[in-house]
């Protein structure tokens, strides 16, 4: 049995990511999660290895703790640790945004009352890409995730912790020797099957490259990942909020003339018209943003979550 720790840049409060479904996957139940600690495969080398993440609870001296009922050495760790820092969203620095946005007409607020949010991801790009691709033009959640479970569950490794079998995500290699119609028996459309083969297909070939994805600046990063078959204009800047940095951007997608994706939710939220706003006006109404703009949308979505949740709450009393 392994036992390690690892800080993150304060604050940063994970308790407040239990209020986002959409965070976890089918096998997690986030008010389990509080007690139970969260659970699932992480890759380390050529095998995947059961994790359990508790969270010490202190947002300005946050520290996660790690459990692995196999013995891994200092290099397994280090090499467990380059995904959890990800998942977590322990090497992000917030302290900057609170800073130059603390008098921001939408933000300023958001700041206060989710102190010591940072967004949750997976392990690497490529989960998060398969997640994405299965997942869009569902609105019923639970049965997104759970198609995205089975294609775990039918490429990906089994591993074994407590009795339970929970399977990892699968790696490129695993997925290559899929087909489509067999995916499409899971749930997801044969093109669906389809984009997540070609990408996996493009990361082997060297196509694309994971380690430039998850580096390069936001405008090179939306203009490559578009390449990818099933990743259009709304997906790539969603993608590119689950990377290893706080930066985005969000470049106009205009429909007839009607402005959509995650830009258009941004320009509603500071009572502009996003159809008609000039480029200067939309980069001076996000300017406190700068250098955090992907960081600086997690507040503003998962406000608007719980904001959700409590309107659900009060027409169910």
């Amino acid at each position: 049995m392994s036992n390690w720790t690892l800080q993150s840049t304060p604050p940063h409060d994970w308790f407040l990511c239990l209020d986002v479904e959409q965070y976890f996957d089918h096998e997690h139940d986030p008010e389990k999660v509080f007690e139970e600690g969260f659970r699932r495969p992480i890759p380390v080398g050529d095998r995947d290895v059961m994790v359990t993440t508790f969270f010490n609870g202190d947002p300005d001296h946050p520290e996660f703790h790690f459990e692995s009922e196999e013995a891994l050495d200092k290099d397994e760790i280090s090499e467990a640790n380059k995904s959890l820092s990800r998942i977590f969203g322990t090497d992000l620095d917030l302290r900057p945004l609170y800073d130059q946005a603390a008098n921001d007409p939408v933000l300023e607020t958001k700041l206060t009352d989710l102190y010591g949010l940072k967004r949750m991801a997976r392990a690497n790009l490529f989960e998060d890409t398969i997640n994405r691709i299965i997942q869009m033009r569902l609105s019923h959640k639970p049965t997104a995730k759970k198609m995205v479970y089975k294609v775990r569950k039918n490429y990906g490794s089994l591993v074994t912790a407590k009795g339970d079998n929970i399977p990892a995500w699968p790696r490129p290699h695993q997925l290559v020797k899929a087909d489509p119609m067999s995916i499409r028996k899971l749930g997801p459309t044969k093109r669906k099957g389809e984009f997540i083969i070609g990408f996996a297909e493009d990361l082997l070939s060297g196509e694309q490259d994971l380690e430039h994805l998850e580096s390069c600046d936001p405008q090179t990063f939306y203009k490559t990942i578009k390449e990818v078959r099933g990743v259009g204009p709304t997906s790539a800047q969603q993608l590119m909020l689950f990377r290893n940095r706080t930066d985005a951007c969000f470049p106009s997608n205009k429909t007839s003339g009607k402005e959509k994706g995650l830009r258009k939710w941004i320009v509603l939220n500071y009572g502009e018209d996003p159809d008609t706003i000039a480029e200067k006006d939309f980069k001076q109404l996000i300017t406190n943003w700068k250098g955090y703009e992907a960081s600086a949308l997690e507040f503003l979505f998962v406000s608007w979550i719980l904001n959700e949740k409590e309107k659900k709450q009060k027409s169910g009393d």
